[in-house]
């Protein structure tokens, strides 16, 4: 019954990141998973799109299979899509998202039961442009703290796949042993965004903050630049 609970909630949460008024993606972009708390978990299959997913657009992957990877030297950017077929818990389960790895990599943290990529327009405008991630290091808008927390964290861009899997596990690895937990929210400069949630709403919630900040962001540069918080305001924020 809770893998069937999960499944369900992770499609109603793929479903709405869908909704084309959103603007978080299109097509085939983005992908979701989620733990089932037995070392496996759902995660979307490759090319399938988010707003109309059903049931048979998501795979159940072997974590501790999918991480093997990356450190298997045989397997490369080229042959890590078909390799990720040996992950899986179903043989005759679709081929993961060749982002599986990140997944595998967010979910490892036992508080982290769902995680959301997506490639949202607003934020796009400002990941893909020389600014990059910096603009998100400081806060001006306080429920992006409520909601994303105080701290990000990044990567610069690498090609999906094992490349940036890597890169993710050198960044969750600073975060956590930086902040003592993980992010609610991870940048990837000329790619896109990644949330990483207790439950399917906050993986929404966060998404769609992230999204509003960098509207808010974009916003601000017209009227002389954002006016950020204060440093006291944050221990309130906490509180």
């Amino acid at each position: 019954m809770a893998t069937a609970h999960q499944l369900q909630a992770l499609i109603a949460l793929t479903r709405e990141l869908g909704r084309v008024e959103h603007g978080l993606a299109i097509t085939g972009e983005g992908n979701t998973s989620a733990a089932l708390g037995d070392g496996t978990f759902f995660v979307k299959a490759s090319g399938a799109g988010l707003g109309g997913i059903t049931a048979k657009g998501f795979c159940r992957v072997d974590a501790a299979r999918a991480l093997a990877l990356l450190d298997d030297p045989r397997c490369t950017d080229a042959t890590a899509g078909e390799q990720l077929r040996g992950a899986l818990v179903r043989a005759t389960d679709p081929r993961p998202s060749i982002e599986t790895m990140l997944h595998a990599l967010c979910l490892t943290d036992p508080d982290i039961k769902f995680v959301a990529h997506t490639h949202p327009l607003g934020l796009l405008r400002i990941l893909c442009s020389r600014a990059g991630v910096k603009p998100f290091r400081r806060h001006f808008y306080p429920f992006a703290v409520v909601t994303c927390g105080r701290h990000i964290a990044a990567v610069a861009y690498h090609n999906p796949g094992l490349a940036l899997a890597r890169a993710v596990r050198a960044e969750l690895a600073r975060f956590r042993r930086v902040h003592g937990r993980s992010p609610r929210l991870l940048l990837m400069a000329n790619h896109g965004v990644v949330a990483l949630a207790r439950t399917a709403p906050e993986a929404l919630d966060i998404s769609l903050m992230a999204e509003k900040w960098a509207q808010l962001l974009d916003g601000t540069q017209r009227w002389g630049g954002s006016s950020f918080l204060p440093a006291h305001a944050f221990k309130h924020l906490y509180a």
